[in-house]
């Protein structure tokens, strides 16, 4: 790929032209990479391309010429790479539509922060199972769950504190991508690096993907709090408390623990739970205020992905023996409609014990 500031004519697929899609469409094409953004609705591509800006899910910035909008899922063939910013739930479906047209050579990078419900999988190990099916090759097993290392899929994740608006407004951002192999971390690294998006590469593919997924949780949680008028102590102990959980569930599945001290770890939990912007802290505050779920979600134009994420979390931490009460707690209240006091209520009766006591083999 061209360095900054280079002309090229390097073909970069955008798979979703909701809000955080059309901001990545709009970095890449301020590097004059020719961009392809996807949506699933025609209407939404005629509305796009007439108007040329994205009014539905991020008004106020006119979409580059280079920037051409398109529904069908042929739009792939020929892209040196694709970037999958679909939701969780719709993932899968997108990505397997498009595996028939895939160039050989073509490196794929999830921008999706979730995890999948029925599966409890990843969105790379999602994209490493349906390319592992299109072409007849072995699945990856439990052991290579947290690598997908196989070495004929160019696969990676884009995670780090990064709001869509702040991001298209050309506002500087710092973001880390990761890959099974340090070659295509540094590939993906290239490919969105600008002077006002720094990007860091990495190998932990695991560590990011349950650091942007979990997060949305604990947003929900810290959102509650402030609803609640709990302040800025709860908040910052939400925050904490939230960190040590991501961790244990984290190192639980072979991620490395500095992982969750940087930018997809600590640094995009802390955006979340306290920016204004975020989709999921909003949920948790309007739900503090007594708010009911099914109407909020109702009113929302963009994808809380924390909601659906607490399920699959849920069931995760099950599955993996890992205590995670504030997760259990945001699970009672979004699908067992436990009042929010009364979550806090029994978060905080709890019985004490040391701040970093962690036994690997109890998941505590």
């Amino acid at each position: 790929m061209s360095k900054p500031g280079e002309r090229n004519n390097h073909r970069v697929a955008v798979m979703g032209a909701g809000s955080w899609g059309t901001a990545l469409a709009l970095v890449l094409a301020r590097k004059d990479y020719q961009v392809s953004l996807w949506s699933h609705t025609p209407e939404r591509v005629a509305e796009i391309e007439r108007e040329r800006e994205n009014r539905h899910y991020l008004p106020g910035f006119p979409l580059p010429g280079n920037i051409q909008p398109g529904s069908d899922p042929a739009l792939v063939a020929g892209c040196a790479a694709v970037v999958m910013a679909v939701p969780s739930h719709g993932f899968r479906s997108v990505f397997r539509r498009i595996i028939p047209h895939l160039s050989p050579a073509a490196a794929i990078i999830s921008a999706a922060k979730g995890i999948e419900n029925e599966t409890l999988l990843t969105m790379t190990q999602v994209m490493a199972e349906e390319l592992a099916l299109a072409g007849g090759e072995p699945l990856p097993g439990p052991a290579a769950q947290g690598s997908l290392s196989a070495p004929a899929f160019r696969l990676g994740v884009l995670a780090g504190p990064s709001f869509a608006r702040e991001v298209a407004e050309g506002l500087p951002t710092a973001v880390t991508v990761a890959a099974a192999r340090a070659e295509d971390a540094h590939f993906f690294q290239d490919l969105f690096f600008t002077e006002r998006f720094r990007v860091y590469a990495g190998t932990d593919l695991i560590g990011q993907e349950l650091g942007g997924a979990l997060k949305n949780i604990i947003a929900i949680a810290a959102g509650i709090s402030d609803g609640l008028g709990y302040g800025t102590n709860s908040r910052a102990a939400l925050i904490t408390r939230g960190l040590a959980e991501i961790t244990r569930l984290g190192v639980k599945m072979g991620a490395q623990p500095l992982t969750f001290a940087g930018l997809a770890g600590l640094g995009d939990l802390v955006l979340t739970c306290t920016g204004d912007l975020s989709r999921n802290r909003g949920v948790g505050l309007k739900l503090g205020q007594g708010q009911q779920l099914a109407g909020i979600l109702a009113e929302m134009r963009m994808v809380a992905e924390g909601v659906k994420t607490t399920a699959s979390a849920w069931a995760l931490a099950r599955r993996e023996q890992v205590e995670m009460p504030i997760l259990e707690q945001v699970y009672q209240v979004l699908y067992q409609d436990k009042p929010c006091r009364e979550a806090v209520r029994d978060l905080l009766a709890r019985e004490g014990r040391e701040e970093l006591e962690y036994r690997p083999e109890q998941g505590r």
